[in-house]
């Protein structure tokens, strides 16, 4: 079944300078599909050309690596501290969800994922929604009233002053005739779903380092999601996990302590 084309809703187009460059196109390419200077020769027939949703088939080689890969994965970060600098037209930024939706793959190829992009004034709308949230909490006491002045409100305040947001959602729809045809596997399509999910959050989160962004995964769900659903028509039986938040970045992001590669690591038929 085709893969839905993400919904954007934005209200400017403007950018200006940001703090930190955007990695070379060849970095960038490998999110985007992008030829670099050594493309991969492919055979066509000029007269038929190939559906976007196929990728030709070449029995030519060519030299590649992956180190582009490992430079765009090592910019990475959690960066909580954004602006509304932007370091490219919002143009890249849906081209750039365009190949997350035509090449992250998913378990039967089920295709559940669905994605809204939120940029500029409706990205603060939604953060606007999400404050307007949890002030009912503390009106009702379910959130203490320091803890959100001194906490929580600076925090989502800080998500707002970025660029945008991206909403992760699952379509149950299209995971429900999978686990009826396969019973066997019938209780493993919603993880199997939502590993695809974070295979597109990563790959985004990932491309829009890569672009220059600075980002941060949150989750206010299921808080938010009916007053999310009702402002952008969002069909109420999808399922939010995680809103990726994005903008300039503006302060590095904090030290990580990473345990030793052998605890987590094991390979065999190591020649």
């Amino acid at each position: 079944m085709a893969a839905l084309r993400p919904l954007l809703r934005h209200a400017s187009t403007s950018t200006s300078s940001t703090v930190r460059p955007a990695l070379s196109s060849s970095v960038i390419a490998p999110f985007l599909r992008l030829p670099t200077t050594t493309p991969t020769t492919i055979r066509t027939t000029p007269s038929q050309p190939h559906p976007p949703s196929q990728r030709p088939f070449s029995t030519t080689t060519s030299k590649m690596s992956a180190q582009p890969l490992i430079d765009a994965a090592q910019t990475r970060r959690t960066i909580y501290k954004l602006g509304k600098n932007s370091p490219v037209p919002d143009s890249k930024i849906e081209e750039l969800v365009n190949a997350a939706i035509h090449t992250v793959p998913s378990s039967f190829n089920t295709q559940s994922t669905r994605l809204v992009v939120l940029l500029h004034a409706e990205h603060e709308k939604l953060w606007d929604v999400v404050i307007d949230t949890f002030s009912g909490l503390v009106n009702t006491g379910a959130v203490p009233e320091e803890t959100w002045k001194n906490q929580t409100l600076p925090k989502l305040q800080g998500f707002k002053n970025g660029v945008g947001t991206i909403l992760f959602y699952e379509d149950p729809a299209h995971i429900k005739p999978f686990s009826e045809k396969f019973a066997l596997y019938k209780d493993h399509f919603q993880p199997w779903a939502e590993h695809s999910n974070a295979m597109h959050q990563y790959y985004l989160w990932t491309g829009l380092s890569a672009l220059g962004f600075g980002a941060n995964l949150q989750h206010y769900n299921p808080l938010i999601d009916a007053p999310v659903a009702k402002q952008w028509d969002i069909p109420s039986e999808w399922r939010l996990i995680s809103q990726l938040v994005f903008g300039s970045p503006e302060a590095a992001a904090g030290e990580k302590a990473q345990k030793p590669v052998q605890e987590r690591l094991k390979i065999f038929g190591k020649q």
